[in-house]
């Protein structure tokens, strides 16, 4: 996998929002295979289609592409609003790139793979409409809170310029995939489980620490009347597909490494 960028492709353009499409997604099509089958290419959808810019030949899952100079912030920045919603909640909703590049080296840092049923509702953000002055008056964007999804679920494709071995990445997008979940609200449990975990500093922790955040979770899910057993029934979740190791009765230890 070649992390140089063609920056032949950009003669000619100023804005830097599609100086780093064309240069990441050219990349992407040049480089990037499907981390979930394993095909070596992924085609390019025509540049209008709604939240989703590749999609694999095989077994045709779909991606979409975000890409920024060299870091990430808290924030990503989405496209309209509605379909985004849209699109998170159907049935074929797409995985994640998030790709960051050196602007001036014109090579890849790093990359991200992001499973599609980590994301859910919360996580995009809607932005103001646009002025009636705008070029485009009353377009309603969005943004991805990137911030709200945990570290645990961001497969590495290229760290640092050097890229992760495709049996790694598939093997992990395969234990990712055994947390599988359809309902929004089951989805959206086992992320704010999986952040209350990463607010624990020490590599083994407690049930009863996890118990603190029952106020906390509750707020998040108001309908749910028995907390501590969903804390119970998401830890069992997150043991049985590899991201936690039981080590005694009420007692945890995180797992960094799930394909090992």
């Amino acid at each position: 996998m070649d992390v140089e960028l063609n920056r032949e492709l950009i003669s000619g353009y100023t804005s830097g929002s599609q100086i780093s499409r064309v240069l990441t997604e050219h990349w992407a099509a040049e480089n990037m295979y499907c981390p979930r089958c394993g095909c070596a290419r992924l085609v390019q959808f025509p540049s209008n289609r709604a939240v989703a810019d590749f999609y694999c030949p095989e077994c045709r899952n779909e991606y979409e592409l975000k890409s920024t100079k060299l870091k990430f912030g808290a924030t990503a920045r989405g496209g309209k609003y509605l379909p985004c919603i849209q699109r998170i909640t159907s049935n074929n909703n797409p995985d994640w790139f998030l790709v960051t590049y050196d602007a001036v080296e014109f090579k890849i840092n790093d990359f991200w793979v992001i499973p599609k049923h980590f994301f859910t509702p919360e996580i995009v953000l809607k932005r103001n409409a646009l002025s009636e002055t705008a070029q485009q008056p009353g377009w309603v964007g969005c943004k991805i809170r990137l911030k709200a999804i945990p570290q645990q679920v961001r497969i590495c494709v290229i760290r640092n310029r050097t890229p992760v071995a495709s049996n790694v990445v598939l093997e992990q997008m395969r234990r990712l995939s055994l947390l599988t979940m359809d309902n929004m609200n089951a989805r959206g449990w086992m992320l704010d489980v999986l952040n209350c975990i990463n607010q624990i500093t020490r590599e083994t922790f407690t049930l009863d620490e996890m118990y603190f955040f029952e106020r906390k979770l509750g707020e998040r899910h108001p309908e749910n009347r028995n907390i501590r057993a969903k804390i119970r029934q998401q830890l069992q979740l997150l043991r049985d597909s590899g991201f936690l190791a039981f080590r005694a009765r009420g007692l945890y230890k995180k797992i960094h490494n799930i394909t090992s």
